[in-house]
């Protein structure tokens, strides 16, 4: 038995989502990768009560869509599995990629990016790879790529803002887990670091987002 695994390259669309408008009035451009199980559309609602005039938020769109809780009605998204990483993180890239050269962001605007639970790994490796300066990288309950470096980092300002967030109930952060992302956490990004600590589980609280800016 001859069993092999072959590649093709071929063209392919995804969407992504914005929330308000982009123009002079623009302060801040955020940047948002969901965690899994979330769409963008549903995902932009957590950042719907910040200043409309000031915020512009993109919400790219995981690629890889199943129905939840095995009952065939509601879709969720995943970004990246165990399988074919490498292959599929340089398949993300290219899209992310495309988003942004779609936007076409102009150069006054301040860049966040923010990532929640499995965004988390999805945001800190496409910035290794993108290089884009933002003035906030904002990492909610979610863990850091075993494979980034803090050289991976060095092209960020030394003002750039790295806020962590957790809640003290997360049921996904074992006390073994939380002092290994801490670790990885004051690794890369010690200098610039803060942390955000919240009564709940693991969860989004419009509140703490709303404080960010």
């Amino acid at each position: 038995m001859n069993q092999q695994i072959k590649k093709v390259s071929y063209e392919t669309t995804n969407t992504y989502e914005t929330l308000n408008e982009l123009n002079s009035k623009t302060t801040y451009v955020w940047i948002v990768f969901h965690g899994i199980g979330f769409l963008s559309r549903f995902f932009l609602k957590y950042f719907n009560e910040l200043p409309k005039d000031q915020n512009y938020i993109i919400a790219p769109q995981a690629p890889s869509k199943y129905y939840l809780k095995n009952e065939y009605k509601h879709v969720g998204a995943s970004w990246l599995t165990k399988e074919n990483t490498a292959l599929e993180t340089s398949n993300l890239f290219n899209y992310l990629d495309a988003v942004l050269e779609n936007e076409n962001l102009p150069s006054t605007c301040k860049i966040i990016f923010f990532g929640f639970s499995q965004g988390v790994s999805v945001a800190t490796r496409y910035l290794a790879h993108s290089k884009i300066q933002c003035s906030k990288l904002i990492l909610y309950a979610g863990g850091l790529p075993n494979e980034l470096q803090k050289t991976d980092f060095n092209f960020l300002k030394r003002d750039t803002e790295i806020i962590s967030i957790i809640g003290d109930k997360d049921e996904y952060l074992s006390p073994e887990r939380l002092l290994k992302e801490s670790e990885k956490l004051n690794s890369l990004f010690e200098e610039n670091l803060r942390h955000i600590s919240f009564n709940g589980a693991h969860e989004i609280k419009k509140e703490i987002i709303k404080q960010l800016v």
